[in-house]
């Protein structure tokens, strides 16, 4: 069983969405000895930017065409990086929410990943998945909530969720599972926050 752990979160021993994912995976672990983390930092992977190059890369292998050196550097670091997906049995993503939507890191590495005949397919009419993943947890961390003024149901507060499990579903996880962590701006209420986060996690990993 091989897990991959994806953290989004540059804050490391500070971030509320590491902790609860850390307490999940510890809690996994003892379901089965079997389990191996890959653990996924998208601010220690130096990841490659998805440019002119790397387009090229991409163009170019749809055409056949031959890839310059550049391009076949580029196209081999983004292939390594797949190759994580594809040795998944089981997806953990941490996900602060910044500006409504997820860091910016974490889209760069689904813009890299998200390869046709790597994670995906389409024929010109219709796309497919290329993954068989059971499940993932995505764990969405909130500085507020939707008592601070905003209603649950606003795209402000929805967008981020949708998207992540979206994507998910459509590289090939069959099920997306969520948990929610609000009030994380709040000094005097992130660490109950925070805590009833990781024994929600630990009460999870029990059926994952």
């Amino acid at each position: 069983m091989r897990v991959l752990n994806i953290i989004s979160s540059p804050r490391r021993e500070n971030s509320a969405s590491i902790a609860v994912a850390d307490a999940f995976i510890a809690a996994y672990r003892t379901t089965d000895r079997t389990i191996e983390v890959d653990t996924l930092n998208v601010w220690d992977e130096d990841l490659p930017d998805f440019d002119s190059e790397a387009i090229g890369a991409k163009y170019k292998g749809v055409s056949k065409a031959p890839l310059n050196d550049t391009e076949s550097a580029v196209w081999g670091r983004i292939q390594s990086l797949v190759k994580r997906f594809q040795a998944a049995d089981r997806i953990v993503i941490g996900v602060p929410m910044w500006n409504f939507g997820y860091p910016y890191k974490l889209k760069q590495l689904i813009d890299l990943v998200s390869q046709r005949n790597m994670l995906f397919t389409f024929d010109g009419k219709n796309y497919g998945s290329m993954l068989d993943i059971p499940r993932a947890l995505v764990i969405h961390v909130r500085g507020q909530s939707g008592e601070s003024g905003m209603a649950i149901d606003n795209p402000g507060f929805t967008y981020q969720a949708d998207y992540i499990a979206f994507w998910l579903k459509f590289i090939g996880v069959g099920e997306v599972r969520t948990l929610v962590i609000e009030h994380t701006w709040n000094a005097a209420r992130a660490p109950e926050a925070i805590e009833r986060g990781r024994s929600a996690a630990i009460a999870m990993a029990a059926a994952f």
